[in-house]
């Protein structure tokens, strides 16, 4: 009979998240800088929700202290910048104060100093397994996403191996022909030679499958808290530097990049790792949407017990009493006054 996995066999689980506080000046005129006329319309890859913070990173260490109180340190990842957590932690979690640092863009980049500043989420994730001293077995977080529920261990190592959450899909043919359809209609027809379609949450999972050998389909990941085993990425770029280098390449998201998730993924998928499971997340949006719509996303985490992560999206373009809705929510199950 195959041995149980138990926590004591799961070696130290680390958590990275990526921050940016969008409204500090310093890093505005960094980034203006490479944007060009101050006056000209950002693209999507550059529009300021991509920046912007409204704290929702204390609501995303606090949850990981409270529902995964078995990681070992969480690294805050950033440019320059501090958000400032401490104090919400000291009155909370004392005891775990010495187990967060904040880690500079110069730290994961160090080697590879051409490529900053940047101001690329892709970029940027590409090179979170260099954090000095993490560990082989690590999560990623977006600070928009967080824990409603305890989780254990096994929810996302088993044996050592991440669990992948997610689904299989169809090589997604329609936005291939899709975007060289608009490139072709503004480069050709309309002489926008600078035109780049939209960096695709989707494609860029699609990107990462191709360059692992996937040929008709890909594994799609949510806005999950995402797995990852350091071992088999570092010995894939170690591999394969050039590779890694055209993917930093980019300032800003450009469709042709391939996320780090889904690259991690699908390595783990072609060695063999068979533990996949559904997201068991919540997603919220709650911008331009109709007034009971944060009401009813609460209300369904409540009712489905296997509802463990929810992710809430541009929330800084929220109303203040939007924000606070959804804040108040978590401050309850978080216990935090």
């Amino acid at each position: 009979m195959k041995k149980q996995t138990s926590a004591s066999d799961i070696s130290p689980i680390d958590v990275v998240i990526a921050w940016v506080d969008g409204d500090d000046p310093v890093l505005a005129e960094k980034r203006q800088k490479y944007l060009g006329s101050p006056t000209a319309k950002p693209s999507s890859s550059a529009h300021p929700t991509r920046f912007a913070s409204v704290n929702e990173i204390k609501y995303c260490i606090l949850s990981i202290l409270k529902f995964a109180p078995f990681v070992r340190n969480i690294f805050i990842v950033t440019d320059g910048q501090d958000p400032n957590v401490y104090d919400d932690v000291r009155q909370r979690f004392p005891e775990r104060l010495s187990s967060i640092r904040i880690v500079d863009h110069t730290e994961i980049f160090e080697g590879y100093e051409e490529f900053l500043p940047t101001f690329n989420s892709i970029t940027i994730g590409n090179m979170i397994w260099r954090i000095k001293g993490i560990a082989n077995n690590f999560i990623y977080f977006n600070d928009d996403t967080f824990l409603v529920r305890g989780v254990k261990p096994t929810d996302w190592f088993i044996g050592n191996e991440p669990v992948i959450r997610g689904r299989w899909a169809a090589k997604p043919l329609h936005r291939i022909v899709w975007n060289s359809l608009q490139l072709f209609v503004h480069k050709q027809l309309l002489g926008k030679k600078n035109y780049q379609p939209r960096a695709s949450f989707h494609m860029g999972q699609w990107n990462s499958a191709a360059l692992a050998g996937f040929k008709w389909r890909y594994f799609t990941n949510s806005h999950t808290p995402h797995t990852v085993g350091k071992e088999v990425v570092a010995n894939y770029f170690a591999n394969n530097s050039a590779v890694l280098k055209k993917n930093l390449a980019f300032r800003f998201r450009n469709p042709s990049q391939f996320t780090f998730i889904a690259l991690s993924n699908h390595l783990q998928l072609l060695n063999g790792n068979k533990h996949t499971a559904n997201p068991d997340l919540a997603y919220m949006q709650p911008y331009n949407r109709e007034d009971d719509y944060i009401e009813k996303k609460i209300k369904f985490c409540q009712k489905n017990s296997n509802i463990k992560y929810i992710c809430v999206q541009s929330l800084d373009m929220c109303k203040t009493t939007q924000q606070n809705q959804v804040f108040g929510w978590m401050d309850s199950i978080l216990n935090y006054p």
